[in-house]
């Protein structure tokens, strides 16, 4: 089953192991470390990141390392770029909104 990606940074657990990600590479005992949940269920949601792309696993010997795909991470971005053109146009007529009652009152 192909899942998407949105879906799997909804939950906070996995955008909080994404963070983790983005600092190093870490092992699932690593991560399950930083989590007050098991082992299984830290592997869980590294498994979906990993179906969504979003994390590669790397083989060192024995241990099994994941790291950010940034690849994947820069088309999540590409995506919001959209909505924060949007954004921030809308705060510049905001902005621009309060300067000109600021000015109106300051006359007064």
């Amino acid at each position: 089953m192909r899942r998407d990606v949105f879906q799997a940074i909804a939950d906070p657990t996995r955008r909080a192991i994404i963070a983790l990600l983005a600092l190093q590479a870490m092992t699932p005992n690593a991560l399950a470390e930083h989590f007050d949940t098991t082992r299984q269920a830290v592997s869980k949601h590294l498994r979906i990141l990993t179906e969504c792309e979003l994390v590669k696993q790397e083989h060192q010997g024995r241990e099994i390392y994941y790291q950010l795909e940034i690849e994947k991470m820069k088309e999540i971005d590409k995506w919001l770029e959209q909505y924060r053109k949007i954004w921030e146009t809308r705060f510049s007529q905001l902005e621009d909104v309060l300067a000109t009652i600021k000015k109106q009152t300051d006359e007064k």
